[in-house]
């Protein structure tokens, strides 16, 4: 992972845009501290499949039902 400084990213955009392409993990960061990752667009969508999840999550039929208790505590903070 090579981290990079913001004033240092602008001068090598290009350059850092291409190594992120190439699957290096790029992280620019603000006086020393790290901010932001340079990923391809493409990289975290590829793998999604709509619909792989269909019939396989289940909500109990008192999902948006919340105790008493629960409220009370809450109210009484």
């Amino acid at each position: 992972m090579e981290t990079i400084n913001m004033h240092e990213a602008k001068t090598r955009l290009s350059n850092l845009v291409e190594q992120a392409l190439a699957g290096k993990d790029v992280v620019i960061a603000k006086a020393g501290t790290p901010l932001v990752r340079l990923v391809p667009v493409g990289r975290a969508a590829a793998n999604r499949q709509p619909g792989r999840y269909k019939n396989k999550v289940h909500m109990a039929p008192d999902f948006d039902h919340t105790p008493q208790d629960v409220i009370r505590s809450f109210e009484d903070a």
